[in-house]
Formats: C-alpha cells, structure tokens, sequence
C-alpha cells in the first residue's frame, strides 16, 4: 500500500485547507484588531489578502518546487522577489488608493514596509512549513513500520523451513527402521506444522497456544532422544491471558536437543523452564550440555539464534533480556520479556 494512500490521500488536502483558514483568521485578527477601533475596514482586508497571497506563492511554490528540493538559493532568491513584489503593489498602488494624501504620497523606506508585511508572512508560511514537517515525520514513521513488518516477516518465514528440514530428516530415519513411533512422530509434526503454518499468521498470540506447541515440539524431539537422557519441562504461569510473538521460544529448544544429540548418544539432560508472574513477566531458561567435541563455536551465532535476536529487538524494544552462556561443557539460555494482554495487541494484525 503507498505511503501516500496509506495517510488518506483525500482527507489530508480538507484538513489543511481547515487548519489555513482557522490560521488566516487567528492572523488577520491578531493583527488587524484595534481597541480604539474595533471594525474591520476595508483597506485591513486588502493588505492582508496581499499578504496572504505572497505566503500562498512562497507555500505552495516555492517550497516544494525549490527548499524541499534542496535549492536553496532559488528560494531565497524568488521569495525575495516575491516579497519585493508585495511591498511594491502595497506602497505604490494601494496606500495610493486607501491613503492618497498621507502614507501615499511618499515611500516610507524598506525597513518600514517590511515591518508590515514580514510578520504576517513569517507567520502563514512558518505554519505550513511546520504542517509539512509534521506530515513527512508521520510518512517517515509508516515507512519505518512498513519495513518493520515486513522484516518480521521475512525472519519468520526462515523459521518453518528450517523447522521442517530438520524433522523431515528425523523421520525418514524413523521410517526407514520401521519404527513403531513414526505414526506418533507424524501426528505430533502435523500438530506442530498446523500450527506454525495457519495459527502463527498474527503479530501475537495466545500464550496458552504457544506453551501448547512448545510442549508438541519438545515431545517430538523427546522420542528421539528415548532412553538416552532426561528432559525436563517446567511451566508455572499465574496468568493466561497474555500474548506472545510466537516461535520465539522455540528455536532456543530446538538448538539445545540439537547441540546435545551431536556427537553424544547418552546422559543428555535439557532442562526448560517457563514462568510468567502476574503482571505479565516472562522469564524462559533452557538449559542443555553437550559432549566435549560437539563442535560449539558457533552455538550463539546460527541462523536461528540470529533470527530470534533480531525479533526480539523489532517486537519486544527495551522490553527483553537475554542471556546465553556456555561454561563447562553447558550451554543456558536466559530471557526475560514484558508480556502484554490480549486486549492490548487486537490492533496488531498481519
């Protein structure tokens, strides 16, 4: 959608053209109001319609075509013109007509003439320069939301091939020894896939949801480990009905039961631990070890690992923590992110 067609291309145009008259109003009395005479007169109109005409030109003309385009000295150059302009139509014809025998029959010098009429153009044209300011910050914040989005979902899409790549492998090995878990592993991957493919399409989901998945995608990879070590699940959550960025959690698991399965076939230990308070805190450590030639140079530098970094930076900003550490042939992961209610995020959609 164009940036343009996006800010309501139909109501920009009457909302500003509302704001000028409201400020050519506000103006045209805040110079023209007199105590001692409080009626508008004529000649007031007058100059103050050549005025605004002058700030019309120098709005309207002159900034797009020349200070938005970075030429500088054109606009200076034609908006001093354009103010000669008034202040010659001003002294030479009308003072003529409306002050024949007094400010007409002479030329009281620039300095006075521009104190005349450099207020009231500084003034129309200060405004919409600010109104056209306010309007390019507001494109330039959509344009940053329309990366941001579109970036969320260039990373989540890496995460289902992967995912799937890695179980596919798993469960042709499954299958080519006849194993009685294959149709289990199936039913667990459907539930899983069902899940990254059709229920993930929003920015957040249910926390409930999540936690459901989490708990298929590690009893998927639990069969595999079978009597060679011991898995550990741990979920306390006070409250429900938060939301999550989903698959985030996830790639921490898969990439622990991944580095503890290479190169080691027994006494592997994955301890996962997921708590959230009641005011929505989320703290998530999963812990794994991994054999001694297990090659973990790059444990914290994967695409997976990478990919949850940057989510975390686009959808939780000053709102997350964490931490990986590897000492002693084990490898911890811990996160902390601020959770926010269901309400809040119905406006967040894809």
């Amino acid at each position: 959608m164009p940036i343009r067609d996006s800010l309501s291309s139909s109501s920009l145009p009457y909302r500003e053209v509302l704001f000028q008259v409201l400020l050519h109003v506000v103006v045209f009395v805040f110079y023209s109001y007199d105590r001692d005479n409080p009626q508008v007169e004529s000649y007031q109109l007058v100059f103050f319609s050549t005025d605004a005409a002058a700030a019309f030109v120098i709005n309207y003309l002159l900034l797009p075509r020349f200070l938005y385009q970075k030429k500088h000295l054109q606009f200076v150059i034609y908006t001093v013109a354009v103010i000669a302009l008034v202040i010659f139509l001003e002294e030479a014809v009308i003072e003529k007509i409306y002050f024949p025998d007094t400010r007409g029959r002479r030329f009281l010098g620039v300095f006075f003439s521009l104190w005349g009429v450099l207020p009231v153009i500084t003034v129309l044209s200060g405004f919409k320069f600010a109104w056209d300011a306010l309007r390019k910050q507001q494109e330039v914040e959509l344009l940053k939301s329309t990366i941001k989005e579109s970036e969320l979902k260039f990373l989540r899409s890496q995460i289902n091939p992967h995912f799937l790549f890695n179980n596919l492998n798993n469960l042709y090995s499954y299958a080519i020894e006849s194993s009685p878990k294959t149709p289990e592993i199936i039913l667990k991957l459907s539930a899983v896939l069902r899940y990254m493919l059709y229920e993930c399409k929003e920015k957040f989901v249910p926390l409930s949801k999540e936690v459901e998945q989490l708990q298929n995608f590690t009893q998927l990879y639990e069969m595999q480990i079978e009597e060679r070590g011991k898995i550990n699940f741990s979920i306390q959550i006070d409250r429900p009905d938060y939301q999550i960025a989903p698959l985030i959690l996830i790639v921490f698991i898969e990439n622990a039961f991944k580095h503890s399965q290479s190169g080691q076939s027994e006494n592997i230990c994955i301890d996962i631990a997921i708590q959230v308070t009641e005011d929505g805190e989320l703290t998530f450590s999963c812990k794994n070890n991994f054999h001694p030639v297990t090659n973990t140079e790059n444990l914290a530098h994967g695409i997976g690992l990478e990919n949850v970094r940057k989510r975390l930076q686009l959808l939780y900003p000053k709102a997350h923590q964490l931490a990986i550490h590897e000492a002693d042939y084990h490898y911890e992961v811990h996160l902390s992110m601020q959770l926010v209610q269901q309400a809040r995020h119905e406006m967040y959609h894809y």
